[in-house]
């Protein structure tokens, strides 16, 4: 090639290399800038006046009457409120208030509207559907969970959002970053989940995701959660989890594949948004254990840390 050819191709190369330059730093950029803003919304939902870490009890209902309320003689006892709240009936899979011998207190709501006797609704392993039962600072509501019954109660002055201490990340590393091969199961499959207060539940399992990572190839298969939302549930658990991260798992919500959950397509999972379970921060949640095949042999030293020590 004659020197000025070459000359020439040199040039060429130069200014393409500057002109992709840009484009490659500007969706570095982006990445960086998307990713710390999920981080602080993930922040800002935690620390919701009703967010996990308002969590400040978790009791499981006996058959009969369970009295509610602080004083010390009631079967579930409220570290604040009304010395008497209510009484919660069970008799098999139905739960009823009840107001105490001296009456529901004053401002004790039910959905919006004034405490009376009733019936209260409740659906395996779906908590939205429960009635809130809200009093002051406190904000309470009966969760099933299988054969189980149990009130949970929130607090929007609970202990750990007064003492929330800030989270922890690993830096965000792009090669994390993956998009995964979408194989669609037909029919759908079924999964038994097993939980951390010994209950378990079945959750769909609509297919698989197959990535790339070191040169090898794994695969997670997500829940899907609820079926009216198009979000994947990921639960999983890596080796990082003897060390640096929550022990049980972590959890990484994505958005449908491209060509949606049937058909053959291509997701992105992004681990540098593996976010803590409720249980990480609190004991009185009831969080699902990864199934073993997303049990990972290797680490993902991205996303979120240990909240406790």
């Amino acid at each position: 090639m004659p020197f000025r050819n070459r000359l020439a191709c040199l040039a060429f190369s130069a200014l393409l290399f500057a002109l992709l330059l840009p484009t490659a730093a500007s969706q570095d950029t982006s990445w960086q800038k998307d990713n710390a803003a999920w981080r602080e919304a993930h922040k800002v939902e935690l620390l919701k006046p009703d967010g996990w870490l308002s969590l400040a009890g978790l009791e499981w209902l006996q058959p009969g009457d369970n009295s509610v309320g602080s004083a010390p003689d009631n079967k579930i006892h409220l570290a604040s409120g009304p010395a008497r709240l209510a009484v919660l009936r069970l008799d098999g899979e139905t739960v009823t208030l009840n107001a105490p011998e001296s009456g529901f207190p004053p401002g004790l709501l039910v959905a919006g509207t004034p405490a009376k006797p009733q019936t209260l609704r409740t659906e395996a392993n779906n908590d939205k559907v429960s009635p809130h039962l809200t009093i002051g600072t406190l904000n309470l509501y009966v969760i099933r969970r299988e054969a189980r019954f149990a009130l949970r109660t929130k607090d929007s002055h609970s202990p750990a959002l007064i003492g929330f201490h800030g989270l922890k990340w690993y830096a965000p590393k792009a090669r994390y970053r993956v998009t995964a091969t979408w194989i669609p199961y037909s029919p759908q499959k079924t999964i038994t989940l097993a939980t951390l207060v010994g209950t378990s539940y079945d959750q769909p399992v609509p297919g698989a995701a197959e990535f790339t990572l070191g040169g090898k190839t794994f695969r997670l298969e997500p829940v899907l959660e609820d079926p009216a939302v198009a979000k994947l549930f990921f639960i999983l658990r890596d080796t990082t989890s003897t060390t640096t991260t929550y022990g049980a798992c972590r959890f990484l919500y994505t958005g449908f594949p491209t060509n949606g959950l049937d058909k053959p397509g291509e997701l992105v999972l992004d681990f540098n948004r593996l976010e803590n379970p409720p249980c990480a921060y609190t004991p009185y949640s009831t969080c699902p254990l990864p199934p073993p095949g997303n049990r990972l042999p290797f680490p993902l030293p991205v996303g979120e840390q240990r909240y406790h020590n």
